[in-house]
């Protein structure tokens, strides 16, 4: 059987007499960067035109993911241009849902007339 013995010595107070430094480290906790993640979810999921809201998901990601190593200044511009993709997925998004109403309220029965004379839509 092996038996460890360990030594402890109290050591006394500061040797040098000089007043003792301390260093106090500021977070600036107003830097906040919106990572924009729940509007690229929405838009990946809704407004999904041309896969804007899919590379604006990403980009979201990586906002995030820099904004966890303290990179902020990489975090703001993941985030701008994850904000600039979800503003265009929005926009063509609507567009394209207004299109598709006009085509078929519009467009629809007056193909469906011509191709089919005997009946009235």
């Amino acid at each position: 059987m092996i038996r460890e013995q360990h030594e402890v010595s109290v050591l006394g107070g500061p040797q040098n007499p000089a007043p003792v430094m301390s260093t106090v480290v500021q977070v600036q906790a107003d830097t906040v960067v919106p990572d924009h993640i729940v509007w690229s979810l929405f838009n990946t999921l809704f407004f999904n035109t041309c896969c804007l809201g899919f590379v604006a998901f990403a980009f979201s990601v990586k906002s995030r993911d820099r904004k966890m190593v303290g990179d902020m200044i990489g975090a703001q511009s993941h985030a701008s241009t994850a904000k600039c993709l979800n503003i265009w997925a929005v926009i063509l998004g609507i567009f394209m849902t207004i299109g598709l109403i006009v085509l078929l309220v519009f467009v629809l029965p007056g193909i469906l007339q011509n191709v089919m004379p005997n009946r009235h839509f």
